[in-house]
């Protein structure tokens, strides 16, 4: 008499796949996720649209807190989850390029290295603009005067050490000059950074493409370069690679969770996540802030992790900001 009973209930869970719910089996009953940053930002904003997903997705069961430990470019909350928060199975912290540079330029004494990876959640291009009255018609163009003259061509973005920063070193290098060359000037916020690329008082600016998309669709910007490997699906802007640059440069934004956790806890921790980014809900989320799906989780992640920090240690070696 089991049977029949068994295989209703082995249909019904198929449909619910179906349809989009999940059951991860391992998860913890409730989660805690930290942004180390103040409320607002964009560690903020993706803690807290993972939280919604987690919760009304059904995929922690218990309920999801986000709470706030801003400072020094995160390091102050990663120092937090490795030192207290130290085998707690039910915590993430968001990251990002932001603090692969941060614990470097502040010598920070944790470091990613130190916890355990989870995923690799989104991506934000880098885009390359000059104001609709730039003489710079493209990218080549830029670049030809800035060979000239490196020390002519000022590039505005955001603050030093950044993405936007190592960009401009990485752009350097390619072109053949040392990083310490560029004439970089970083603004507290995206909206001083538009403003001096729009008054025409940097020659270029460098920020993510979300960040700048209205302006660009607009007519009052010049996008003149993408840092994606292949060139966004609507979005009309070459890449550098196609331009004769070998750059590929995301601002990523990621998870981690506190160090000395069980391999239990920490596949729990993954499946969650790639329940999570797997719903239409989050799939909405990416495209509302125009964000790319990056995803890369487990082992996977920490080998990139460690591939990042060299990459920009070597970097920011090049623009001065740290020294060997």
């Amino acid at each position: 008499m089991a049977a029949p009973f068994v295989r209703a209930f082995m249909s019904t869970l198929g449909v619910l796949v179906l349809l989009g719910a999940s059951v991860v089996s391992a998860a913890p009953s409730s989660l805690r996720i930290m942004a180390p940053a103040a409320p607002g930002g964009g560690w903020d904003q993706t803690a807290r649209a993972l939280q919604a997903v987690l919760t009304e997705q059904h995929i922690i069961v218990g309920g999801v807190e986000v709470f706030n430990v801003p400072g020094a470019g995160g390091t102050v909350g990663l120092a937090r989850l490795v030192s207290t928060e130290r085998g707690r199975g039910d915590l993430l912290m968001v990251t990002g390029a932001v603090m692969v540079g941060a614990i470097l330029t502040n010598r920070s004494p944790v470091s990613l290295a130190q916890t355990t990876p989870i995923a690799r959640l989104t991506g934000e291009y880098e885009v390359i603009v000059v104001p609709a009255s730039s003489p710079f018609r493209t990218l080549g163009e830029l670049l030809e005067s800035f060979r000239r003259n490196p020390g002519s061509i000022s590039w505005g973005g955001g603050s030093a050490g950044g993405i936007d920063h190592i960009l401009a070193g990485l752009i350097a290098k390619e072109v053949g000059f040392s990083a310490r060359q560029v004439n970089y000037i970083p603004f507290s916020g995206g909206g001083e950074a538009l403003a001096a690329v729009l008054g025409g008082h940097v020659s270029a600016g460098i920020s993510g493409y979300g960040e700048w998309r209205a302006q660009i669709e607009a007519g009052q910007l010049r996008a003149l370069g993408i840092t994606s490997e292949n060139r966004l699906p609507g979005v009309d802007i070459p890449t550098l690679r196609e331009q004769g640059l070998n750059i590929e440069l995301a601002n990523w934004r990621g998870l981690v969770a506190p160090p000395g956790i069980s391999s239990a806890e920490k596949q729990a921790l993954i499946e969650a996540v790639g329940v999570a980014v797997k719903t239409l809900q989050w799939q909405d989320t990416l495209a509302r802030y125009s964000l790319t799906d990056y995803f890369l989780a487990g082992d996977e992640f920490a080998s990139f992790l460690a591939d990042e920090t060299r990459r920009v240690r070597d970097v920011l070696l090049e623009i001065g900001l740290i020294s060997p």
